[in-house]
């Protein structure tokens, strides 16, 4: 009535103009509800038709959650029509907000069960939120995959190692592995792979006598390698390792054989400077010593005459002694002389 009362009051240019605002108003909120109803109506017509069990309301509160409906819908009638009647929304919302790829899963549980494996959506969403592509290990679970020994994209092009011949040997080798679903969680990659695999060519070249005997029998790797057991504990299951190429490298005996040689000779040679070194500074000390051993003479020379004095001093000697030792000393001097310098020596 209050409302009623107003409105006669206004103007009718106002009347006109509240009327006009009211109707672009009430069509703006009938459009948007049209929009809202075909967006879920659309999703639900269509989850009806596959039979997927998702009601309105159902929808309505994936949005409120932030969960896309199409996806889940999506996902859900895949699996309905897989056959999968294990899976319910609940499970895909859930999993879509703890991070992980909704239709990848779906996928790959639709892949297991056409090719007979065993595998259920908890576990192949834990593998999905765990980093792994569960898809792509379904796949190499059907179809094995081949990986190269070594990586050639880690820079390497062959594995090398040395008989106990000294020879070198470059090998390339083929693993094909399939995926264990059962290891996929925690198992190790294909690094691992490759890196066991290129330790166990390396291994068993090394054990071997002549390099002869890898190249007549390059099965031979491959068997002592399998043997192994290298693919405990990680996410393949090795079925078979094939030798893809073996070539002959560098005589690595020989060269190492050769670099001992040189090292033993610049120890040699080392060794013997010392020695020449030691016998220089010897006789340089001999020389010193008789140096020392002349002066020590000369000194004593010197002494003669002190004593010849003392002695005419003392009585001890006489003139015609003196003279007797001159006589003596000139005559020495003499037949020194007679006999030439080569005899004086």
């Amino acid at each position: 009535m209050l409302y009623s009362s107003v409105l006669m009051a206004l103007p009718q240019e106002a009347k006109t103009l509240l009327i006009v605002v009211g109707v672009i108003v009430g069509l703006l909120v009938a459009l948007i509800v049209a929009i809202f109803f075909m967006y879920f109506f659309s999703i639900w017509i269509r989850a009806l038709a596959s039979k997927a069990d998702v009601s309105i309301s159902d929808l309505i509160g994936m949005k409120l959650r932030k969960v896309p409906p199409s996806l889940i819908v999506e996902a859900l009638i895949r699996v309905k029509k897989a056959g999968l009647e294990y899976v319910d929304s609940g499970s895909l919302e859930q999993h879509y907000l703890a991070g992980g790829n909704v239709l990848g899963v779906v996928n790959a549980l639709i892949a297991a069960d056409k090719a007979g494996i065993e595998l259920i959506f908890p576990k192949a969403a834990a593998i999905d939120l765990a980093g792994r592509d569960v898809f792509e290990a379904v796949r190499t679970s059907v179809n094995p995959k081949v990986i190269d020994c070594p990586d050639p994209a880690k820079g390497r092009n062959t594995i090398d190692a040395v008989a106990k011949d000294g020879i070198q040997l470059k090998a390339k080798a083929r693993v094909t592995v399939r995926a264990n679903l059962e290891r996929l969680i925690g198992g190790a990659t294909e690094e691992t792979i490759i890196a066991r695999v290129g330790e166990g060519i390396v291994t068993t070249i090394g054990s071997a006598e002549s390099h002869k005997a890898v190249l007549e029998n390059p099965d031979l790797i491959s068997k002592r390698v399998l043997d192994k057991g290298l693919d405990s504990n990680t996410a393949f299951e090795i079925l078979s390792i094939d030798i893809a190429d073996i070539d002959v490298g560098e005589n690595i005996g020989a060269k190492l054989q050769a670099e001992q040689a040189e090292a033993d000779k610049r120890v040699a040679q080392a060794k013997a400077e010392e020695r020449r070194a030691a016998a220089i500074a010897l006789e340089q000390e001999m020389q010193a010593k008789v140096q020392e051993m002349q002066a020590k003479v000369v000194e004593a020379q010197a002494q003669v005459p002190l004593a010849m004095s003392e002695a005419f001093r003392n009585g001890s000697l006489g003139i015609l002694d003196y003279y007797r030792i001159e006589n003596l000393k000139a005559d020495t001097d003499m037949r020194n002389n007679i006999a030439g310098p080569g005899e004086k020596e």
